[in-house]
């Protein structure tokens, strides 16, 4: 496990008064370990669980040879470019039953969609391009090539071969590849446990009466959605004063029952010193001023065991530093080793003003234009404190740390929301 000061010697040009967001990633990327312990649970309780190991098929999908369409199988030898192909009923091959007959020369089986191909056969004519006459079907010339709708044998997955990856979280079609392999259980690595808290004598918790200089903590509730979107185990610890012994010993209990810490609020310069200080005492902490918008101050460290990520303040920001920074360092510690989604190109509707040297996250609205493309605008007033804009938006536009003014019509990057948020 290393030290703060030791990830930072490794980072190139490390300085936490000006750190880019590209640079945050990375220390955090070197600063979080994933779990260790697995559990085993049912396909039913799995859903966005990571998996703990490879999971090997015990069966080929399919396991047989078998027809993609409703149809006549027959022997694809038969076709001619320049003439029909004429041939005889003699069976119908149904699904989940295998049909026992013998096909020969000019012959073609009645097959449904799932059925296994009957010996000799490899070919399938979809029905409605075949014409009846009586008892006879013929298929016009050029219209198919040998093996043309037949799903091979293990085509989708073969037998002792891995279905899915270690480190793979499991969507609903990865359960459902698993069901389709006759798995009932899978070993997944167990659920992250997060402590959060809200700091500062300002914050009101829900059913507080209004107070001059107060407001509601939104932040608390933005944060539980945010991490239960991630199917992690939220231990909640509500609002914490500016209180020293009330800090220490939140903080205390919270490195003992969680393998993450997440505030907010208490790392802005400025501010009251008790949340900085009680991160001082008790752990190994960076406080950066980070190269973005929103979202500058943010503390990053250990206390004990636990990695805690000290966010700012302001609710828009809160969202902001969790969806860029924390959000990916969590799903490392949850053991996922998926790709981070891509962002989407679109074009601006507006004209954006930016200057290079910092990162900024504009909250955007995502449609279809008229030719097809994707176009965004943003939703409006992009203060950090304009918890609505998270609202109406769809996606974050990220103008990146070294780019400029943005001109209508110019295309940008964008973070979507869909399934995050």
């Amino acid at each position: 496990m290393k030290s703060i000061e030791q990830i930072a010697a490794e980072l190139q040009g490390y300085d936490p008064q000006a750190l880019s967001a590209a640079a945050v990633n990375d220390f955090l990327a070197r600063l979080v370990e994933p779990v260790t312990q697995a559990e085993e649970l049912t396909l039913f309780d799995a859903l966005d669980r990571v998996l703990a190991q490879d999971v090997i098929s015990p069966v080929s999908v399919p396991p047989h040879d078998n027809s993609a369409m409703d149809g006549y199988a027959f022997d694809g030898r038969q076709l001619r470019a320049d003439s029909p192909l004429t041939l005889t009923p003699v069976g119908t091959a149904l699904a989940g039953k295998a049909w026992q007959g013998q096909v020969g020369p000019g012959q073609c089986v009645r097959i449904m969609t799932g059925a296994i191909m009957p010996a000799g056969l490899d070919t399938v004519v979809p029905q409605e391009f075949v014409r009846t006459e009586g008892e006879i079907i013929t298929i016009p010339p050029g219209l198919l090539q040998p093996g043309d709708n037949r799903r091979f044998k293990g085509e989708d997955v073969m037998q002792g071969q891995p279905a899915l990856r270690q480190g793979t979280r499991l969507s609903p079609a990865a359960l459902g590849l698993a069901a389709s392999l006759g798995i009932p259980t899978v070993r997944v690595w167990r659920r992250l446990k997060v402590a959060y808290f809200s700091t500062g004598d300002e914050i009101l918790s829900l059913g507080e009466a209004p107070r001059e200089g107060a407001v509601y903590d939104s932040n608390r509730y933005t944060v539980f959605g945010l991490l239960k979107r991630l199917g992690i185990e939220v231990l909640d610890y509500g609002v914490v004063g500016d209180s020293p012994e009330k800090l220490e010993a939140t903080f205390r209990r919270a490195a003992a029952e969680a393998d993450a810490i997440i505030t907010s609020g208490g790392v802005s310069v400025g501010e009251a010193d008790y949340t900085k200080a009680m991160m001082k005492k008790l752990g190994d902490v960076a406080f950066w001023r980070i190269a973005m918008r929103p979202g500058r101050p943010m503390a990053v460290g250990r206390i004990d065991k636990s990695v805690l990520f000290g966010l700012p303040g302001n609710p828009v920001a809160v969202m902001v530093t969790f969806l860029a920074f924390v959000r990916p360092a969590l799903l490392q510690m949850m053991g996922c080793t998926a790709a981070p989604p891509p962002l989407l190109r679109a074009r601006s509707l507006e004209a954006l003003r930016k200057k290079p040297g910092r990162t900024e996250y504009q909250r955007g609205f995502v449609s279809a234009a008229a030719d097809g493309g994707l176009q965004v605008r943003t939703t409006g007033n992009q203060g950090s404190g304009v918890l609505s804009s998270m609202v109406q938006g769809n996606g974050l536009i990220v103008l990146h740390h070294g780019q400029g003014n943005v001109a209508v019509g110019d295309e940008v990057d964008v973070m979507m929301f869909d399934g995050v948020i």
